[in-house]
């Protein structure tokens, strides 16, 4: 007997969108079928007309509970507070970092993420490694445990990011570390996630600026600049190319690295790329505001014309995913950096994700129903190794599914959202939005109410298909 039927809506499948049946038993779907050819004695039937009906979504990129730079032992929202925005927002799965910091191993790292997350949860989780500066040989020797227990994606920074004296430990892994790297993780059928700017040209802005007495925030654009990105896209697509290592490029920010990896892929390499909704909607020019800093998130937003190039990534081919670089913090703590060296980066984004890009994916620029379940949660299921648990509606399939509602058109208030006390989607024109989400079964977000029951989102563990480390095949 079924436990629940979804019924009416349009829904998005790999195989095309139809007006079909839902049904899930348990914690999984077990039939997408022709209207009224399911049994409903004893199921709960949701009425799904005038809605979407897609995959949960899966936020790929994101940092919970996790040190805010310059700020001490401040801390961005945990994951109780982060997954609970994430479910009203369509979203059902989040991957963060366990960070290996100088003098921890890799196991301390992933059993401090365990302790953070296990038991406070609403939604379910994974984790990426973070390898942070100099990569000493016994944690090279230690990553393909890693990889075997279900986390085999692992992220670098080639720059530093901030100037020394205000960035904390190390971040950037030199090009040698790098491609050693690069030959375990091609060995190991992992992914590599690269935040990647050219440190020397970052640096060399910093100091620049300040000499010129030009460091107020709305320069951040002059620091983490295109060219640094374009640059830096292309050492590391080298170096990739040498050890067929396969590369997923964070937060894609410019033009220049679009057409990076747009050039790799052509080649057929496995080069994967994400951007971010606030790179989308926002340009440098927003900086420019009162208190724009708001806007902010490293590397940095860029021009109109980049933001138009982001969007033909999302929308039509060249970016893999929509991704949000989680990071949220308080409105004062958000707002205290002024200048270029001291601002904070990240914001409250995975509520907004999916309505953002469906408002102005779908509704505004024609993007296609099955190419935004792609960039909202297929195409992370199957470059972090989910799918086809996850991103996907298909018997055996986790029931994640969000019902995005199509008459949903207004402006967002700061009353739309559900963490921090402040967005910087408030204001936005809303054209279609997520409304119920389902989470491996149950309803957890239903007419505006929460219904998960704390602490019941699991730990995932993956493992990444061969073919995703071979090719560009999301």
């Amino acid at each position: 007997m079924l436990d629940l039927i979804i019924r009416g809506g349009q829904v998005v499948t790999p195989m095309g969108v139809g007006e079909w049946d839902v049904a899930v038993q348990g914690e999984k779907i077990v039939a997408v079928a022709a209207p009224g050819t399911l049994p409903d004695e004893g199921a709960r039937v949701i009425d799904a007309s005038g809605t979407i009906v897609v995959p949960g979504g899966i936020e790929p990129h994101a940092h919970i509970s996790a040190p805010i730079m310059g700020h001490g032992d401040l801390k961005t929202a945990p994951p109780a507070e982060v997954s609970r925005a994430a479910l009203f927002g369509g979203t059902t799965t989040l991957l963060d970092f366990a960070i290996q910091y100088p003098g921890i191993d890799i196991p301390q790292a992933i059993q401090e993420r365990t302790t953070e997350w296990q038991g406070n949860s609403y939604a379910d989780y994974a984790h990426h490694l973070m390898l942070l500066g100099a990569i000493p040989p016994e944690i090279f020797g230690s990553i393909h445990e890693a990889v075997e227990d279900g986390h085999p994606t692992i992220k670098i920074f080639t720059t530093n990011i901030r100037p020394p004296a205000t960035t904390g430990e190390p971040r950037m892994v030199g090009t040698g570390h790098l491609h050693d790297l690069m030959v375990e993780i091609q060995k190991m059928n992992a992914m590599l996630l690269v935040h990647s700017e050219d440190d020397d040209m970052v640096q060399h802005m910093y100091q620049k600026l300040a000499r010129e007495e030009r460091t107020e925030w709305y320069n951040m654009h002059l620091v983490h600049s295109a060219e640094s990105e374009d640059v830096s896209f292309r050492r590391v697509l080298r170096v990739a190319e040498w050890t067929g290592a396969p590369v997923y490029f964070v937060h894609v920010s410019a033009t220049q690295g679009l057409q990076n990896i747009l050039e790799a892929r052509s080649n057929g390499r496995p080069v994967y790329g994400e951007t971010l909704h606030n790179y989308c909607c926002f340009g440098a020019e927003n900086y420019k505001e009162e208190n724009g800093m708001k806007y902010h998130t490293y590397p940095s937003l860029k021009s109109e014309d980049d933001r138009q190039s982001l969007w033909n990534g999302i929308v039509n081919n060249g970016l893999s995913t929509m991704a949000t670089d989680e990071y949220c913090t308080s409105w004062e703590t958000k707002i205290a950096g002024r200048t270029v060296s001291d601002v904070t980066g990240g914001h409250n984004g995975a509520e907004a994700r999916m309505g953002v890009t469906y408002s102005e994916g779908v509704s505004r620029r024609g993007m296609s129903l099955q190419r935004f379940v792609d960039v909202t949660s297929a195409n992370a299921a199957k470059i972090m190794g989910l799918y086809p648990r996850k991103g996907v509606l298909a018997p055996g399939s986790d029931a994640d599914i969000t019902l995005i509602d199509t008459n949903f058109k207004r402006k967002l208030t700061i009353n739309d959202f559900h963490i921090s006390d402040y967005s910087i989607w408030e204001g936005f024109e809303a054209d279609g939005w997520p409304v119920t989400t389902l989470l491996r079964g149950n309803v957890v977000v239903e007419g505006g109410e929460f219904k998960a029951v704390a602490g019941s989102g699991k730990f995932i563990p993956r493992k990444i298909d061969p073919a995703v480390t071979n090719r560009p095949v999301a």
